[in-house]
This record gives C-alpha cells, structure tokens and sequence, in this order.
C-alpha cells in the first residue's frame, strides 16, 4: 500500500500553515496590547469573544487541520492498495424505448431497470470498470467507462424515456462494445422488456461473439404485460434469452429480486489487482464537517451554554 498525488504541485501550499501561525500569534499579540488599557482583562476577553488563553492555542490548531485537509485533496491525494476488482469491464445498456413506461412492473419498467442496475453497480467490488449506454431506435453513450461508482449511479439516475421511436439493440451492442474496446474482458449488461423491432438480434451476437463480448440480459416487464401510452406490451423473453445463451452469458427475469441477487454474484468474475482511491471527496467532506462544528461551538460560546 502507497499514497501518491494527481497534482504535487498544490503541496507548496503548504509553507503557509508558518505564516498561519506567525499572523495567529501576531494577531494575539496585539489583542493582548489593547486589552491592558482596560482594568478587566477578563472583560475585554468577553467582549471580543475569544478566550485569550488557552482557546487560541485549539483555534490556531482546528485552522491548521483546514489548511492540510485542503492541500491535500487539491494534490490529489491517492491511495495504491490490492483490492477486489472484477475481471470484467461492464457496459450497462439500458432500454428507453416507449414500451419500458409500462407498469406491470412498480412503479414502472425503466425505473425497475435503473434500480437493477444501481444494485448491480453497488454489488462490484471497487475499482470495477463501468461504461452507460442507453437505447432506443438509437443508442446514447451516458457515461464512459469510468471506476468511480457515484458518478455511474448518478448517470444512470438520470436516464429518461426517450423521444426516438424504436428499440435497436444491435446499435447498442456496437457502441457499448466500442466502449469496451482498449478493455480486455468485455461484458454487456443489456435490461430490456425485450421489444426489439429495429435492427437484428442475430447480428447482434454476431458482433459479440466477433468481439469476444457476452451480452448478460435481464429482463424488465411481465409475461402478462402492461399499459403503454401506445398500447399494451408484454415482455419477449425469447430475443433477451437469444442474446444472452448464444453469447456464452446469461439470461436473468428481475421479477424476482433474490435470484438477480444471486445473478449479480454469478456475473462478477473477482480477482485482486492494485487499485486506487482518490481521497480528495472525502477529505472535502471531513472539512466542511469541521467547520460546521467549529461554528456550532463558536455559537455556543458565545450565548454561554
């Protein structure tokens, strides 16, 4: 295990905290100077709102903490450690189709699918590669394949439906395989109620088998179907199960929360390799709780509690 930085030049930030001190303590000298005109020094204490003792020494610390917390995350602190990573980059294709607005499945089949997916993303191990692709008669590229797991969650939070008539899953099998090009073990999460009416599924598992990529489908939708704003749309399991079982992958029904738990498990080959962690979002964090304590008790202080 091994810390490094993204950006070592913000550590020169850190002949400041010598200054900090030095206008601490010329600052507190020269509070000192005018308090002696008075005959209460206890008073102008008060009156000034500052302990001009022994609190200074805590405040002078609490601002120091600031000041390293802050440089460090501008450097880009990183942590290096073996970690669990899966041997498989992912994209996760997403159905944005008309027909994905049913409610056959609560509240409705997009939103269950973008449900799906965040369990998948949450189930990873860190440092897990994770690409976004929605489709329709199209398909859009959300986020490229990326490790960091708040930035894929908030991606896929804001997939809609989409205006483009049609459900092309062949385009989104070339643009997620395009994704996956520089990785070395591809694998596609593809959630669709499987209404495909554009573009072949035969070429489809063509492309991935051609590209060494298994395409694991889940199906979002009931056998019995639901309301549309166009009509009434059952799930095709037939074309998910083509796609997944001619692809060496897998074909799983998220109708049945407990067997995708199980799938998630199945999907994700693990093995440890070095990782990283940029420390930078959550040294952010540590200061703003601090200054918010720190006004907390300035403000308690002050009123005598």
């Amino acid at each position: 295990m091994f810390i490094s930085f993204a950006h070592p030049f913000y550590l020169v930030f850190f002949f400041s905290i010598p200054i900090l001190i030095f206008l601490h303590f010329f600052g507190l000298k020269t509070l000192r100077g005018k308090s002696l005109k008075f005959a209460n020094f206890e008073a102008i204490a008060k009156v000034k709102g500052i302990d001009l003792y022994s609190k200074n020494i805590y405040l002078l610390l609490l601002n120091i903490l600031f000041v390293i917390l802050l440089i460090l995350a501008l450097s880009g602190l990183t942590l290096h450690k073996e970690m669990e990573a899966s041997s498989f980059s992912f994209v996760i294709a997403i159905d944005t189709s008309e027909s994905m607005s049913a409610v056959d499945i609560s509240p409705d089949r997009l939103s269950a699918a973008k449900e799906t997916a965040i369990n998948f993303v949450d189930s990873l191990p860190i440092e897990s590669s994770v690409g976004i692709i929605s489709f329709s008669g199209n398909s859009r590229i959300e986020l490229a394949v990326s490790k960091n797991k708040q930035e894929i969650i908030y991606a896929i939070g804001n997939i809609r439906i989409s205006d483009v008539q049609g459900t092309d899953v062949f385009d989104a099998v070339v643009n997620s395989i395009k994704l996956l090009q520089e990785e070395d073990n591809k694998a596609i999460i593809l959630l669709s109620d499987g209404q495909i009416n554009i573009g072949s599924v035969n070429e489809a598992i063509t492309y991935a088998r051609f590209n060494e990529a298994l395409i694991h489908t889940i199906g979002i939708g009931s056998v019995e179907g639901g309301e549309t704003s166009y009509g009434f749309s059952k799930l095709d399991e037939d074309s998910l199960k083509s796609l997944a079982y001619n692809t060496d992958a897998e074909y799983f029904n998220a109708n049945s929360k407990e067997k995708l738990e199980d799938s998630f498990s199945q999907i994700t080959a693990v093995t440890r390799r070095l990782g990283s962690i940029n420390l930078g979002f959550y040294l952010i964090m540590v200061v703003i709780i601090l200054f918010v304590l720190k006004q907390i008790l300035w403000s308690m202080n002050k009123i005598g509690w």
